[in-house]
């Protein structure tokens, strides 16, 4: 659908746009991911041909954006960082002023009017000036002059900056929507708004593509690996065959081959662990400790096999660690008041 080819833009001698090459697909939503100045926003002047390239290549289905300009732009809808809005109209009077521009007259004005003014839900204030309504319905507005003329693609350049939680959950409802029956494309510079609504993701850097993948693939290449440290006096070769089944369990390092008890650091009867990154999987029952004690000393085992772990759990002693209680005759701690008279 958009084909974009070593694309690159100067402002003078400052590099904002660096060889940037992606080919975007129909029907899917694609979010452009980056900090602010990454060079999202000059990305998108390019595209819709609102900004010249001082090099690159730029194609809306098959027609390039700087030779056909015409038949490449009446496939775009666009709504800038900040929405080309008349205040002192109506919202219904400024859409029939973008869509005369757009070449719509008569009937099939008014019927491309009434859709986009009840698919962005602002039936409500279409008859107010646009002066006194909120930022989250302006931005409505702005995304219904994008959606006349019904383009094929959706150009959203950072819809939901500005705006309140319920309006951002709003816009976001609405751009899901609009996924279904258009290509669109949006930025932001929030992570997790990108992943709660796109397909794909494009991110961008410093003016150069850095990533462009699915959330979930991005995701798993991006986040901290994590690491579960175990001490237990299992043989290297059956700790092996335990874990051989968990998935996430990728790598095993052995650092030892007899068996040592746990950490000076860490308390008896407790795992040593460091996660630097959230953890997002479990380790199943196969690979779960249980306690023993032998010889007032703790240690932790693999057990042979998971239907043998509720057994081995219910036959564990915790004698071992279980804390000294107090002599019945010893001197409540004056510190938590218990020493009261009476």
């Amino acid at each position: 659908m958009i084909e974009v080819e070593h694309l690159t833009k100067y402002y003078g001698g400052f590099l904002a746009v660096d060889d940037i090459s992606f080919t975007i697909e129909d029907g899917h939503v694609y979010g452009f991911l980056g900090p602010n100045g990454a060079g999202k926003s000059t990305t998108m002047n390019i595209i819709t041909g609102c900004l010249s390239a001082t090099a690159g290549r730029v194609r809306i289905d098959g027609h390039d954006i700087y030779e056909e300009p015409d038949k490449a732009k009446r496939l775009i809808g666009y709504l800038p960082e900040h929405p080309p809005l008349y205040l002192n109209e109506s919202p219904r009077e400024y859409l029939r002023f973008v869509g005369e521009a757009k070449g719509l007259r008569g009937e099939e004005l008014q019927r491309q009017i009434a859709e986009v003014v009840e698919k962005t839900g602002i039936a409500a204030v279409q008859n107010r000036r646009i002066a006194a309504l909120s930022k989250g319905y302006r931005q409505r507005v702005g995304i219904a002059q994008a959606l006349l003329g019904n383009p094929r693609v959706i150009i959203l350049d950072e819809p939901t900056v500005g705006l309140d939680p319920l309006q951002i959950i709003e816009i976001r409802d609405l751009i899901r929507e609009l996924g279904k029956t258009h290509t669109v494309i949006f930025s932001s510079h929030i992570l997790s708004e990108v992943q709660a609504i796109c397909d794909e993701i494009l991110m961008i850097a410093k003016g150069r593509l850095a990533a462009f993948d699915t959330p979930e693939n991005l995701e798993k290449e991006l986040l901290a690996r994590n690491e579960l440290r175990l001490t237990t006096d299992a043989a290297p070769d059956e700790l092996r065959a335990l874990l051989a089944g968990v998935e996430a369990a990728d790598t095993l390092t052995v650092e030892s081959e007899t068996p040592t008890r746990s950490p000076a650091c860490a308390p008896k009867g407790r795992i040593s662990t460091r996660c630097p990154a959230r953890s997002s999987w479990r380790l199943p029952a196969a690979a779960m400790f249980f306690w023993s004690c032998r010889s007032k000393r703790a240690r932790w085992r693999m057990p042979p096999s998971p239907s043998r772990w509720a057994s081995a759990w219910s036959s564990a002693s915790f004698s071992a660690t279980t804390p000294p209680t107090k002599p019945p005759n010893s001197t409540p701690s004056k510190r938590c008041g218990m020493n009261k008279a009476g």
